[in-house]
């Protein structure tokens, strides 16, 4: 079971790489869309399982 301790690190974890992604979107404008991520997810497990999308702009 976590403790809250490291759940608390995770959340830190969890903001630090967002704010650093949301950056590196703000600089390059490359970005995967919901419905890609979606579409990859949902093909996990399947026979026809995808390739994680590519991130354009």
């Amino acid at each position: 079971m976590a403790s809250a301790t490291s759940i608390k690190l995770d959340d830190k974890a969890l903001r630090r790489d967002t704010l650093q992604a949301w950056e590196k979107l703000q600089e390059t404008g490359l970005h995967a869309t919901a419905e890609e991520v979606d579409q990859w997810l949902e093909s996990w497990g399947t026979d026809d399982e995808l390739p994680a999308p590519e991130c354009h702009e």
